[in-house]
């Protein structure tokens, strides 16, 4: 005993050295491997049993306790079973015994070291593990203790770690699910009978003065007096012991609820308890008695309280959230809604004490989360089902959720009401897409709950209406969850752009303008009515600071100087930016097939919007001095980008009143155009703020692109931009706004017009501008060339870079915009651009080692080719390709790649993008660059990333050699259907089968690499060359390649590298063995099996023999992730056993 002594004594002071704030990591590392060789030894349990006994250092305990967790979980099979008995029969009398004086952390992690001997040992060798759970459950004395070890059971039993065979876990849970019923009973019981004892003693309320009024809605919800009045008993008032075994019970049924099925053992009596419990959330007596009291005690009585409630409401989402029910359970269901609305209403009923809005602010956070959780699981899962039944009344419950969003005390809870309208609007308009018959009848019913909603949401994004609220939120900076969550990667790059540029107010009016869209789909001319009378109310206040506007020695000044008048027309500026926004994102509902219904409406606000935009530019009001210059000239300048942004909205209803309407009524057309263009061109200038600039460009390339109208480019103010872009002496734009005029310009001239015959489009001239426009615009760059071949002076050097960077772009751009056009577009465009491309290409060997120049010039060629090769002609793209070829050579690749970073890693992906471009493009025309392409890929590129672990470039390459064979098989496989008749099997003859050898070795070899995208990327490929091309079925494959692909996933499953894609390799595995089910089962299969090391020939036998000889997918599939988890099941028991172990 003494040495067991000593031992504790020296493990005491080991471990109060390593957690010493002045011991070195050094020490700590020596400690730490001291205790690890200690945990080793066999029989090392032994002393710890006798720590665990005999010590009150917390850190000696957990550590004695994570030896026990290593060896029931990694060494238990090598464990004597004597000493098994020994330990299932030591450790649950050593909880009895200590369970009240050990620390909680102490004694939770005893239980989950018992728990995890009944995981491996229930019920052969344990047979009365569960058994002892349930009796601690019914004495009232270790009830708390049962309810942690059932609860640590249902966590770890129920969905076990992969550290089991499959067939022990599906063994554990057919176990689990026999207890259920008696589970679920006890839970109940314990539950009630607190609950009873209770409310006995709970003292009767005075009669509610507002009693009444709640009454015919609850009976309406209920169906039934008894169980309103049930529901409306008070809460009665509970001793902390009740409170822990409670809270104990309700975790416990959250954690079984999220794994056993709906059924029949989840009896209305559960269900009516766990609602009584819900109530303890929405009762805000008991925050009231905390802070009267005072006491810090009541306070943490009145916190458990309201935690009672959060758990009941986490344990109906569990049951709410499940997809599938039975048709037993629905009346259940319909039961759990009726008593949840019941707390709704409670929550949001008000009296003369309380506004619904205070009322929330007194309930606890969590609870009111999990409340908005329910209504989202009730709205997105069960709304279609239970619309159905009569006796539920909807549109009660939607004035319900309409008190419950409007009064939400915080903007996140409003997010997450609106996100619940959001779903019940998609809801109604997938249903009346459906049932277009009936589509009167159930808008009717809707219709006054959708104007409120649109009327209310319309006021909270006004400052009119709710300035408090509105100034809380920040529209400086960008929203921090979104840049964190970018920084994680985990938005996609189409949101990326979107919610880069959000602050917290613009997201709060893009959501809040999503729900008046989608009421707009659903009732137009309500909606309508109700928006156009306010935007009109702030026009007029904006229309009418003209009379104020004074001229001083400085130039125009606002004179509105009282402080209330500045902060109200602050107000009014801000309402009418958003009003604005909301009109620009109703415009897709004027046009289409409804566009002669509501032409007037929309011609009402096209004709405000001119009005209003003309009125900016004409008064210059973003260039006006205010009394309070750092608000109102944002807010002024903000309103007319913002009126601008409103008509571009109006484009695509422009074009298609330009091709309908116009000649009965040509005057109007022209007339909204040519003020338009009188608006936007005061605007494109240097000396105007950006963000007022760009709303001017992007207006002006809708009109050019979108509208496209005949006489564009006679209107004097169209002109007037033509020289400002053209004239080499005026101040350039800035580099986007230069770009977006230019791309409107070139587009006036080359996108043919609407409504007329090819022969009235007046090509000729348009081609002569259009050349003279492009010559304009590159005159600096053409004159690059003569120069080009010189050595350049620094200062010149970045000169040099300005201009091509600008030029590039404005190119770039031109050809992009027209890359979808008419072939006589195309044409233009490119005999326009002929010269600067080939000074391009003259350039291109000199910037060869600049890789930022490089970039802009590969992403010109790039949109080109992807844009203009026809127009460019087989032979000038030969020599582009040609050029390219030979500038990339092998040290070049490499210098790009590995020397000069991302830009040079970036110049290379664009080449190989070219030609994937290049080996696309049917017929024979760039048939002969496939060998000197495949040689680059395969020779130059490859072996210079095959073994970086960086993804850059990978992601191209494959790309490309998918391509390759996806779009020239025939390079590969010479198979003709009159050799196939005459074999009658397609046996196909190969050529070039070294080079399709090699791309198909390098596919094989990025599923070894760690790059889960490239892997997802690469399967994908061989999957879509196998649809397309039966790629699995070649001769080549099936018989060199196949079982080595097979091997290479199934290693990949085992070694869990790419857990995420489980499913994906599951299928290709399928479909890769289903080419061959014969050679996978009698040959792969086994040899497989004999070459995994790690397990004993017994081992491998039962996994054969498991492996079921099915040949769909899904047994296949089960059968390929049994085998995966059973071998590395297997492989931790061999691992664990001690050495020299002996194996029967």
């Amino acid at each position: 005993m003494a040495s067991e002594e000593a031992s504790l004594r020296a493990l005491e002071s080991l471990m109060t050295e390593f957690f010493h704030n002045c011991t070195t990591n050094e020490r700590k590392r020596e400690i730490e491997e001291l205790l690890n060789n200690f945990a080793q030894q066999i029989g090392a349990w032994r002393f710890c049993l006798y720590f665990l006994s005999s010590t009150r250092n917390d850190y000696v305990m957990m550590y004695s306790l994570t030896v026990f967790e290593n060896l029931i979980n990694k060494m238990w099979l090598g464990v004597p079973s004597q000493d098994k008995m020994e330990i299932r029969s030591c450790l649950p009398k050593l909880l009895l015994a200590h369970h009240k004086t050990l620390p909680y952390f102490i004694r939770n992690k005893l239980c989950k070291v018992i728990v995890d001997i009944g995981r491996q040992d229930w019920p052969m060798f344990y047979h009365d593990f569960f058994t002892n759970i349930l009796q601690l459950i019914q004495s009232p004395v270790t009830t708390p203790l049962g309810l942690i070890m059932l609860k640590t059971t249902s966590e770890e039993l129920a969905c076990p770690r992969e550290d089991l065979s499959v067939a022990r876990k599906e063994e554990l849970r057919k176990l689990l699910l026999d207890q259920v019923q008696t589970v679920l009973g006890l839970l109940t019981g314990i539950l009630e009978s607190i609950w009873d004892k209770h409310s006995a003693t709970a003292a009767t309320p005075p009669p509610s003065p507002t009693s009444g009024e709640s009454g015919d809605l609850l009976s309406s919800l209920l169906q039934s007096p008894s169980a309103a009045k049930l529901l409306n008993q008070p809460i009665p008032i509970l001793d902390t012991e009740s409170e822990c075994i409670c809270s104990l019970a309700l975790e416990c049924l959250a954690h079984l609820f999220s794994w056993i099925p709906l059924s029949t053992s989840i009896t209305p009596s559960l269900l009516t308890t766990i609602f009584h419990f819900a109530r303890f959330g929405c009762d805000t007596r008991v925050r009231k008695m905390s802070s009267v009291n005072g006491s810090s005690q009541n306070s943490v009585l009145g916190q458990e309280r309201g935690r009672l409630g959060v758990l009941a409401m986490s344990c109906i989402n569990e049951l709410m959230s499940k997809n599938c029910v039975p048709m037993e359970f629905e009346e259940y269901l319909l039961r759990m809604f009726q008593q949840t609305f019941y707390l709704l209403q409670k929550i949001t009923k008000e009296n003369n004490a309380h506004t619904v809005k205070s009322r929330l602010e007194e309930l606890d956070e969590s609870y009111i989360e999990k409340f908005t959780d329910f209504l989202r699981l009730f709205v997105s899962v069960h709304l279609r089902r239970i619309e159905s039944y009569s006796q539920f009344p909807v549109v009660e419950f939607l004035a319900l959720l309409f008190k419950y969003t409007f009064h939400q005390p915080t903007h996140e809870g409003y997010f997450s009401c609106l996100d619940i309208w959001t779903l019940f609007l998609d809801y109604l308009t997938s249903k009346i897409k459906s049932r277009l018959a009936d589509k009167e009848a159930v808008l009717n019913r809707y219709e006054d709950a959708l104007v409120l909603l649109l009327t209310e949401v319309l006021n909270r994004i006004q400052f009119r209406y709710n300035q408090a609220q509105l100034e809380e939120l920040d529209d400086e900076t960008l929203d921090d969850d979104v840049r964190s969550r970018v920084e994680q990667g985990q938005l996609q790059v189409q949101i990326l752009t979107l919610a880069l540029q959000q602050t917290e107010w613009q997201r709060y009016l893009r959501q809040s303008l999503e729900v008046v869209a989608k009421v707009m789909e659903l009732l137009p001319t309500h909606a309508f009515s109700t928006l156009f009378p306010v935007l009109q109310d702030n026009l007029e206040v904006y229309l009418g600071l003209q009379q104020f506007v004074v001229t001083s020695g400085t130039g125009h000044r606002l004179n509105i100087t009282a402080e209330n008048d500045c902060r109200r027309l602050h107000c009014s500026l801000r309402d009418l930016s958003s009003l604005l926004q909301a009109v620009g994102r109703l415009a897709e509902y004027f046009i289409g097939d409804v566009f002669a219904a509501r032409f007037n409406d929309a011609l009402t606000v096209v004709e405000r919007l001119v009005k209003v935009t003309l009125y900016g530019s004409q008064i210059k009001l973003y260039n006006i001095e205010t009394a309070v210059p750092s608000v109102l000239k944002p807010d002024l300048i903000d309103v007319h980008a913002q009126s601008l942004a409103a008509l571009q909205a109006y484009a695509h209803w422009l074009a298609q009143f330009y091709s309908e309407v116009h000649r009965q009524n040509p005057e109007q057309f022209i007339s909204l155009v040519s003020t338009t263009l009188e608006a936007i061109t005061p605007l494109i200038s240097s000396k105007v703020q950006e963000k007022l600039l760009l709303s001017a460009c992007h207006l002006l390339v809708s009109l050019a692109t979108t509208v496209r109208p005949v006489f564009l480019i006679s209107i004097p103010a169209v002109q007037k931009v033509f020289n400002r872009i053209t004239d080499t002496s005026a101040q350039q734009l800035p580099d986007k706004a230069q770009v977006l005029v230019c791309r409107a310009l070139s587009n006036v001239l080359l996108l043919p017009w609407p409504n007329l015959p090819e022969s009235e489009q007046q090509w000729a001239v348009r081609s002569t501008n259009h050349a003279s426009l492009i010559s304009a615009l590159t005159r600096e760059y053409r004159q690059l060339k003569s120069n080009a071949i010189l050595p350049q002076r620094k200062v010149q050097l970045e000169d040099t870079k300005v201009i091509i960077h600008q030029t590039l772009s404005v190119l770039e751009d031109i050809v992009e915009s027209i890359s979808g056009e008419s072939t006589k577009s195309r044409q233009i465009c490119y005999q326009s651009l002929q010269e600067s491309v080939q000074v391009s290409l003259a350039l291109f060997p000199a910037f060869i080692h600049q890789s930022d120049v490089t970039d802009e010039m590969l992403s010109f060629f790039l949109t080109l080719f992807q844009g203009l090769r026809v127009q460019m002609g087989v032979p000038f793209t030969e020599q582009i390709i040609q050029t390219f070829l030979n500038m990339f050579t092998r040290e070049q690749l490499a210098e790009s790649i590995l020397h000069e970073g991302s830009t040079g890693c970036r110049v290379v992906e664009k080449f190989l993008k070219i030609l994937q471009v290049v080996v696309q493009e049917p017929g024979q025309v760039f048939k002969p660059f496939l060998p000197s392409v495949i040689s680059l890929c395969m020779e130059q590129v490859y072996p210079i990333i095959a073994e970086r672990s960086s993804p850059d470039v990978k992601a191209e390459l494959f790309e490309l050699l998918f391509r390759v064979l996806h779009h020239n098989w025939r390079y590969f496989f010479k198979s003709s259907v009159l050799a196939s008749v005459q074999r009658g099997v397609a046996e196909e003859q190969m050529e070039n089968e070294a080079q399709f050898s090699a791309i198909m070795q390098a596919f094989g070899q990025s599923f070894l690499q760690p790059d889960i995208h490239l892997f997802k990327q690469n399967l994908f490929y061989l999957e879509t060359l196998n649809t397309k091309q039966k790629l699995y079925h070649k001769k080549i494959f099936r018989t060199t390649m196949l079982f080595q692909f097979v091997n290479v996933l199934l290693q990949v499953l085992v070694h869990k590298s790419h857990d995420l894609l489980q499913e994906e390799i599951g299928i290709a595995t399928y479909n890769m063995a289903s080419v061959d089910f014969d050679g996978f089962y009698s040959a792969f299969l086994p040899e497989f099996l004999a070459s995994c090391d790690g397990v004993d020939s017994n081992q491998k036998n039962v996994l054969g023999r498991n492996f079921k000889m099915d040949r769909d997918l899904p047994s296949f599939t089960q059968n390929v992730h049994r085998l995966v988890n059973d071998l590395r099941y297997y492989r931790l028991c061999n691992d664990s056993l001690p050495p020299g172990t002996v194996k029967l």
